[in-house]
């Protein structure tokens, strides 16, 4: 079992080298290759395609540069979604994605993004029927921000905790297993400003290692990042989840719905300033997009999916067994009454069938 110890953010300051790197890189990123309305598709499987209708994705928050959300931006902008004959309608998302899956489990969306598969247990057993098609990273993308001063986490009873509408599956494992009372702890609902830790608006802050870190490293702002991986708790991000009815009928198009994402997602490794600028555009441009920080977010992100995902295993793939691993823990820690039966919502063949081993299928068949 690890020790209990916290993690600083000597490696955000890794994060922002890599995006100067990424920068500086990004001049020489190469034009995408053009793209036709049905290019990457048999005639048959179009027609297929095309009767599915519009596909509306919601997004886990705005446009941000997240794995999960960049890709379908640019699965989108480079025409990768007309080329297997996918009318994709992209919703942004507000961060709150508990309200995503029950848009989705209602027909209002197809297809969105959640935190991860603790997040799509939580929905399931509260009765929110979807389905868990894919999984990005195999590591908690959530971390848990106090003032360094902080060195047990049972020094947060008595105080404030900020959370963007509920406290993230993985973090209460965490504070669980280290012996806090959760109940002691008040919590309220918080946007995405970090900087009202550092004001001491609250006292601790959940927040994502590639997002609100950042943004206070860049502001001079040191703080203590309590990871739950540091204390055995597994977690996972970007998990897909879908309308079970809509992918009982429409196999092809989920399918190549993720076929197209994963081929855009590879194409924004290594053009990321491209990408990251049509998603500037796409949310309106101006100050209001930090590309820079966009820019960190993909490149913490994509890093984290890359260094947690097994040998041997293409990008999207569900892991069952951790999703077990991580339902026991949230047995444990009291927020699921018993471990479900995951092969009733977690369809591990839609990946499957986009992959011939590690390699994506592209074009389609």
């Amino acid at each position: 079992m690890p020790s209990l110890r916290a993690t600083a953010l000597p490696v955000l300051a890794l994060v922002v080298a890599a995006v100067a790197v990424l920068t500086g890189c990004s001049s020489n990123s190469t034009p995408a290759p053009s793209v036709s309305p049905g290019s990457a598709v048999s005639a048959a499987r179009c027609a297929e395609n095309k009767a599915a209708g519009t596909l509306t994705y919601v997004t886990g928050f705005q446009y941000q540069a997240s794995a999960s959300i960049l890709d379908i931006l640019a699965a989108k902008q480079l025409g990768y979604f007309a080329a297997v004959c996918l009318d994709v309608k992209i919703q942004p998302g507000t961060g709150d994605t508990a309200g995503n899956a029950q848009l989705v489990a209602a027909g209002t969306a197809t297809l969105t993004d959640l935190g991860g598969d603790g997040d799509l247990l939580l929905a399931r057993a509260n009765g929110v029927n979807v389905t868990a098609i894919a999984t990005y990273g195999q590591v908690p993308i959530t971390t848990l921000m106090t003032a360094t001063t902080v060195t047990d986490l049972k020094q947060l009873e008595g105080t404030t905790l900020g959370q963007k509408g509920q406290l993230p599956p993985e973090l209460q494992a965490m504070l669980v297993k280290n012996g806090v009372d959760v109940s002691k702890i008040t919590q309220v609902v918080v946007g995405y400003d970090p900087t009202i830790l550092p004001r001491g608006q609250v006292q601790s802050l959940t927040g994502y290692k590639s997002n609100e870190p950042l943004t206070l490293k860049a502001d001079g702002d040191t703080v203590k990042l309590w990871n739950p991986e540091d204390y055995g708790i597994p977690g996972t991000f970007g998990t897909v989840a879908a309308n079970p009815a809509f992918v009982t009928a429409n196999p092809t198009a989920t399918e190549d719905f993720l076929r197209a994402a994963f081929h855009a997602y590879d194409y924004c490794l290594t053009n990321a300033s491209e990408c990251v600028n049509d998603a500037a555009a796409l949310a309106g441009g101006g100050a209001s997009y930090d590309v820079a920080h966009n820019l960190a977010v993909w490149q913490t992100e994509s890093g984290l999916v890359a260094s947690s995902q097994p040998a041997g295993t293409p990008l999207g793939s569900l892991n069952t067994d951790l999703m077990a691993k991580e339902a026991a823990f949230l047995v444990d820690s009291k927020q699921l009454a018993s471990v479900p039966d995951i092969s009733a919502f977690a369809d591990t063949s839609v990946v499957k069938a986009i992959y011939n081993g590690t390699t994506l299928v592209w074009p389609a068949p």
